[in-house]
């Protein structure tokens, strides 16, 4: 079978470079072998941890959080079946619209494991080991990552597992023990903690959140440790396993941990073996990130590559862009990804968003800024839906006044960052955003407030 352009990997990256190389008139084809498409994100990670996260909310304010607005609710209970089902319905429905997606694009499917076969050559392998050769004239290779595990942690696929595992607890644990204390094991933590597990995070580092700005991560430990996450900082792990129908997790300086059952979330790494890399010379970091040029062009001539494989953040949404940016580039266009402007979401309650510098990364590189903060307690439609919990936090440069970063801990903090995203990619100041008129009540009023108190002139604070 020949195909003008064949991308490895059917998650956000991998779909969506197919899908805008058949915009531009070229034929792609898709290898994926899980039987459903949108990678990771879709089938065991963004999806259904938000649906998770969402149901898990809605539980906790039906139970404690209604009665201020004047509800009162009795006898709650959890019916865990259905909230699992629901979260496998979203993403089946949203799997199905990317397949819908891919023939509507004429985009061709293949079923199994990619791997590069030599030079123009793709080989695919379906689970019952029967191989199809496919040639080409160019490979996207979009092939995602995997978790990873540390050394000492026994992964069994039932009490000790990753995040796979944590999405599907046919039971609410009694004690669930979390090693790592990022987005991943915050966010099924919380999950877990709203439905009545007893959750204890073991961090090795001093602080969590690595790479959110410090003083955002600092409010958020308080505040998750407030909401009764037993977040334990400086934590090396050094062994966790299955004994006796429960699991033991130990760690250096403390007395064993007793729990029923561990999450492993303790970051990701490229998806890159076996991959057939060496048949055309494709070159590897020692991370296993594959390195590329500014239009994802790999060391091989012919083979490209996107998303979570090649250095960068890991994040669906910067595959998405990768991807389009990467096809664009092949057909002689614009090839080009912002990586300072991705914006990241911690989507816990409060949810906690960012795009750009951290302070931290100011002062380290020695930028002159100013800082502009504007607490969500004193913003209208924060105390309407009795959300005022946070802030958001700007960063300007001390010159000319151009937004550097925008990091927000509260209420849709995410869809704010949105705002500051699209700002930012214009080249917009403080002052532009404070001169935006924006809509009253509404939550991003507090992104504009920010912005005019970076200049000392908040109106509202």
């Amino acid at each position: 079978m020949r195909h003008e352009l064949v991308v490895i990997g059917g998650g956000p990256g991998g779909y969506v470079a197919a899908i805008r190389a058949a915009q531009l008139g070229t034929p792609a084809a898709v290898v994926e072998r899980e039987p459903r498409l949108g990678g990771t994100c879709l089938r065991v990670g963004c999806i259904p941890s938000k649906a998770l996260l969402e149901s898990s909310h809605r539980y906790e304010e039906a139970r404690h959080g209604l009665a201020v607005h004047g509800v009162t609710v009795a006898g709650v209970t959890l019916d865990l079946a259905t909230m699992l089902a629901r979260k496998d319905e979203v993403v089946g429905t949203l799997a199905k619209g990317v397949e819908a997606l891919l023939a509507k694009h004429k985009v061709t499917r293949y079923r199994g494991t990619g791997r590069l076969a030599g030079p123009g050559r793709v080989e695919v392998t379906a689970d019952d080991g029967t191989k199809t050769l496919l040639e080409t004239d160019r490979v996207i290779l979009a092939v995602g990552s995997r978790p990873v595990v540390l050394p000492g942690v026994e992964l069994d696929g039932q009490r000790v597992g990753t995040s796979t595992e944590a999405l599907a607890f046919d039971s609410v644990p009694g004690h669930l023990v979390v090693i790592g204390g990022g987005y991943i094991g915050l966010e099924l933590g919380s999950v877990w903690r709203r439905l009545g597990s007893k959750v204890t995070v073991l961090e090795y580092a001093d602080r969590i959140l690595l790479g959110i700005d410090g003083e955002i991560a600092n409010e958020a430990l308080g505040l998750f440790r407030r909401q009764g996450l037993d977040i334990r900082l400086g934590a090396k792990v050094t062994s966790a396993r299955a004994v006796d129908g429960g699991c033991v997790v130990e760690c250096v300086g403390m007395e064993p941990i007793r729990c029923d059952r561990v999450l492993a979330a303790t970051g990701r790494r490229p998806a890159t073996d076996d991959l057939g890399l060496e048949t055309v010379g494709v070159a590897v970091d020692g991370r296993g990130f594959i390195p590329v040029d500014d239009h994802f062009r790999t060391t091989a001539a012919g083979v490209w590559a996107i998303g979570d494989c090649i250095p960068g953040p890991m994040l669906a949404h910067k595959a998405e862009e990768d991807g389009v940016a990467c096809v664009e580039g092949i057909r002689g266009g614009w090839s080009h990804v912002d990586y300072d402007l991705v914006p990241a979401v911690v989507f816990t309650h409060p949810e906690i968003a960012a795009v750009g510098k951290t302070e931290e990364q100011l002062v380290a590189a020695g930028v002159a800024f100013t800082k502009g903060v504007f607490p969500f307690r004193a913003n209208g439609r924060a105390r309407t839906i009795n959300d005022t919990t946070g802030k958001v936090k700007l960063l300007a440069d001390k010159a000319s006044g151009r937004v550097l970063g925008v990091h927000v801990i509260g209420p849709a903090a995410g869809d704010i960052v949105g705002e500051a995203a699209a700002s930012m990619a214009f080249g917009a100041t403080a002052e532009d955003i404070g001169r935006v008129c924006h809509a009253h009540p509404t939550l991003p009023e507090a992104l504009k407030e920010a912005a005019l108190a970076a200049d000392g002139r908040a109106i509202h604070a």
